[in-house]
């Protein structure tokens, strides 16, 4: 799923916030049918925004190392 372009410069508070409100009205039950699905849509946006926000800090304190027998790990990264 791409990036929606409106969450563009959106951080991750923001994003997750109203994800967990989001989650709240569907939850409830309060909301009718197609608003329920505009907000699942939305909330698909946000999840996939929030999951990309946390690989790219993950990938700022991580880097990929392999072994000379072909092992794949991870270790923090060295900020020099």
């Amino acid at each position: 799923m791409a990036k929606k372009p409106e969450l563009d410069g959106v951080s991750f508070e923001k994003a997750l916030a109203e994800l967990e409100a989001i989650v709240q009205k569907l939850e409830s039950g309060s909301v009718d049918l197609e608003e329920s699905i505009a907000l699942y849509e939305r909330g698909a946006a946000l999840k996939a925004h929030c999951e990309a926000k946390l690989k790219a800090a993950q990938e700022r304190i991580e880097k990929i190392v392999v072994s000379g027998d072909g092992a794949v790990k991870t270790e923090p990264a060295k900020f020099d």
